[in-house]
Formats: structure tokens, sequence, C-alpha cells
């Protein structure tokens, strides 16, 4: 499965990165690479943890245009 992730750096520089379409699958990382890395793990505990309590694998994300 491919998921679309979020980064971004923390006031304290680290990196800190999010999968929206699971609700609250959140990771760290002192390098962008170590938090690219530690997001796969997330990912998969979270998943394997909301299958355990029978919720939804994810929720739906979608990608909206916003004219600036």
């Amino acid at each position: 499965m491919k998921f679309s992730v979020t980064i971004s750096r923390d006031e304290d520089g680290v990196w800190v990165v999010e999968c929206p379409a699971i609700p609250g699958c959140v990771s760290q990382g002192q390098t962008k690479e170590e938090a690219l890395e530690n997001i796969q793990d997330a990912i998969c505990q979270c998943l394997q943890v909301r299958a355990e309590r029978g919720l939804p694998l994810t929720i739906e994300t979608r990608q909206v245009e916003v004219a600036v």
C-alpha cells in the first residue's frame, strides 16, 4: 500500500512526519530520512491496531484546488 505523508520540522529542528489517512499516525526523526523510515513502521503498527479494534483502516482524504 502507498500512503501520502506530510513532512515538517518542529521548533527544535526534529523532522515530523504524519499520515493524514490514518488518524493519530505520526512519527519523527533527527533526519528527514530517519523520520520517513520511522513513519513506515508507525503506519504498519497503526494499521494493525485499527484492524484489531475493528476500526476502518483509513479515513478518506482528498486534494482540493484553491485559487490564491
